[in-house]
């Protein structure tokens, strides 16, 4: 049944200063923006949240941009996306397509149109779905989520950034403003697996980079998205697929559910690390 709209309270700052204060005052508002999928669990009253803070408007939090630090922490080598980048913008930005080509691949296939205006790279992180279609390649690329709060901001690795199903180490009191990628070295890969080409949940996901270091990430088959180090590990070294393959398995935890088996998903994660190495040598 969907939610009583007179349940819902919702406050609107007009800079990213207000909004940080409006969370310090009061850690129990939810942040909003796109909300593709905030819209769908108050249709369907799956939703416990009731008091919301909206940043749609918060010019403060978009832009795409060279910046931020690199691996070596040197300032101005990385890639800046702002939290309310829409997947539209990061399929029309050349920066990203030239740098991030896997990122790119996977917003044009993240809903339809709709939904790629709407839906936000900091909303799909912080919505923790372990079938975000964006997770897997900011894990392959070794990205790193920012953090603000009223009192200073930090950085957290991204593959640091979950803790469990749908939770993350962000507190209550910080937003997500910016989505930093340091330069990523050797070929990019991305595929998903659904029950469609296009606008279909993912049953599957796999990210990968081969270059000097090996990187390979993999959703929907685990709590949280895997960043598969054993199996890479295994490439990188010389190793066969076939003993990758084993290492992965040993790796991830695909569950039954009504979109897949556990069965499929292990057997098509396999197939997809021996195509990574494939197209990518």
């Amino acid at each position: 049944m969907p939610v009583d709209a007179r349940t819902l309270a919702l406050q609107r700052p007009r800079s990213l200063k207000s909004a940080l204060a409006m969370l310090s005052k009061d850690p129990a508002l939810t942040p909003i923006a796109g909300c593709t999928d905030v819209f769908v669990g108050l249709h369907f009253g799956t939703l416990d949240q009731r008091r919301f803070i909206d940043l749609w408007g918060l010019d403060e939090l978009r832009g795409i941009a060279a910046g931020g630090a690199g691996r070596a922490g040197k300032a101005g080598q990385g890639l800046r996306i702002g939290a309310l980048t829409t997947y539209s913008e990061i399929i029309a930005s050349p920066i990203i397509r030239k740098r991030v080509p896997m990122l790119v691949a996977a917003a044009r296939e993240i809903g339809g149109a709709q939904i790629q205006n709407r839906g936000t790279l900091g909303g799909n992180i912080a919505n923790a779905s372990p079938a975000g279609d964006s997770l897997p390649v900011l894990a392959a690329a070794d990205a790193r989520i920012v953090l603000r709060s009223a009192g200073g901001e930090r950085r957290v690795p991204f593959d640091e950034f979950y803790t469990g199903y749908r939770a993350s180490v962000r507190q209550p009191d910080e937003l997500i403003t910016a989505i930093e990628i340091p330069p990523i070295a050797g070929r990019q890969w991305w595929r998903k697996v659904g029950t469609r080409r296009a606008q279909a949940i993912s049953k599957i996901m796999f990210a990968g980079v081969n270059g000097p270091v090996v990187r390979m990430a993999i959703g929907s088959v685990a709590p949280t998205v895997v960043l598969a180090r054993k199996a890479a590990a295994v490439l990188a070294g010389g190793g066969t697929v076939a003993a990758a393959q084993a290492a992965l398995k040993d790796e991830i935890a695909p569950i039954d559910d009504v979109r897949s088996t556990g069965g499929y998903r292990l057997q098509v994660a396999a197939n997809l690390l021996a195509e990574f190495w494939r197209d990518t040598k």
